[in-house]
């Protein structure tokens, strides 16, 4: 192995313990409450690979926060891939995305964390960056199908991922997140539905020969 190839290795190693240590530790007690010397204490380095890599403890919380979006993103895609139609796609998704949003990793870090400390507008971008692709593919798709109307999808795609995000927000910050978690189910599909093309009514068969 070339030396240049073992830096790559060792600086992929020391990253991923960074970024383990500080999930762990930011889902036990939130950001605010862990030190930046307790995170390099927990992944058996030094506070000089944390700035080396990270730079401070607010670029190590992006980082974990960009993975946990990467893992989420990845399980909606699992969980609709195979699905016999655009539609049945789009509510197998909604399920997953709902059923991840009640993870205590991702209602800590993703849901509390990211938006107090990063800023609303760069937290709204990285969840952007993860999840307007597999809407927009799935619109694309339902349009092409005629499951729902024809219109622009980049527009549309926001909407729906905005509309994801605040039924997030809403199960992070409920004190029953099952309960909100379903609530959200429901109304989202019931936004998702108003966009569908009404079906033609099945026509009478003629009535049989006497």
């Amino acid at each position: 192995m070339s030396p240049r190839r073992r830096q790559q290795d060792r600086t992929r190693a020391t990253r991923a313990a960074l970024i383990a240590a500080a999930r762990r530790l930011f889902t036990e007690r939130g950001y605010a409450a862990v030190p930046a010397e307790e995170i390099v204490a927990a992944a058996g380095l030094t506070r000089g690979a944390l700035r080396h890599h990270f730079g401070d403890k607010r670029e190590l919380l992006r980082a974990a926060f960009e993975q946990l979006e990467t893992e989420t993103t990845c399980r909606v895609a699992a969980a609709i891939t195979g699905a016999a139609d655009s539609w049945t796609a789009a509510t197998m998704g909604l399920a997953a995305f709902l059923d991840a949003c009640q993870d205590r990793e991702v209602i800590q870090i993703a849901l509390t964390d990211a938006p107090a400390v990063l800023g609303w507008a760069a937290w709204r971008a990285i969840e952007a960056d993860h999840g307007l692709g597999l809407i927009s593919a799935g619109l694309d798709q339902a349009m092409a199908e005629g499951v729902i109307t024809a219109q622009p999808v980049d527009i549309l795609a926001h909407l729906i991922l905005s509309a994801a995000i605040e039924a997030a927000l809403l199960i992070a910050r409920a004190p029953d997140p099952a309960s909100a978690r379903a609530d959200a189910e429901q109304a989202l599909l019931a936004l998702l539905t108003g966009l569908r093309v009404p079906q033609s009514p099945a026509r009478p068969d003629p009535d049989p020969p006497g």
